[in-house]
C-alpha cells in the first residue's frame, strides 16, 4: 500500500504540527485506487481534547467533512495528527484505528511523519509514502 500526498498537503499539516502546543487533526481526502491512497484534499480539524497527547473530532465536525468530501467526490482516504513524541501509533491510535479502518498519517513537531493502516484488528503495517508536486 501507498500513500500518495501533494508536497503542499504534507507541508501544511507538518507546519501546523510546528506551531501547535496541541495534537492537531484532520481528514485527509481523496479516492483509493488499486493499493494507491491518492490524496486530494487535508482537512484540518478541532481537536476537541485540547491535550499534547490525544485528539478527539467533535461527531457533528465529522459529518460535516464527511458531507464537504460527498460534495466535492471525494471519499475519506485517512486521518492525520500529531505527536509531540515520536510519530508512531500510540495505544489509543491503535484503539482508533479500529474505528476509522484507514491509513493514518502521523507526524510530530520536528518534522518526522509516518504513514500506517491496522490489518486483522491487530497488527500495525507501515504504508509508504510518496510525496508529489502539485
Amino acid at each position: 500500500m501507498r500513500l500518495i500526498i501533494k508536497y503542499e498537503h504534507l507541508f501544511m499539516i507538518l507546519e501546523k504540527a510546528k506551531e501547535s502546543k496541541i495534537e492537531i487533526c484532520g481528514f485527509l481526502l481523496g479516492r483509493q485506487k488499486d493499493n494507491d491512497v491518492i490524496v486530494e484534499e487535508a482537512v484540518f480539524t478541532k481537536n476537541k481534547l485540547n491535550s499534547p497527547t490525544a485528539f478527539e473530532i467533535d461527531p457533528l465536525e465529522i459529518v460535516e467533512v464527511l458531507d464537504y468530501a460527498d460534495e466535492k467526490g471525494l471519499e475519506p482516504v485517512g486521518i492525520f495528527h500529531s505527536h509531540l513524541c515520536k510519530p508512531i501509533p500510540s495505544e489509543r491510535d491503535i484503539r482508533g484505528m479500529k474505528l476509522w479502518r484507514n491509513v493514518w498519517l502521523i507526524v510530530d513537531n520536528k518534522g518526522n511523519y509516518g504513514a500506517f493502516i491496522l490489518k486483522d484488528d491487530e497488527k500495525i503495517e507501515e504504508v509508504e509514502i510518496e510525496i508529489i508536486q502539485s
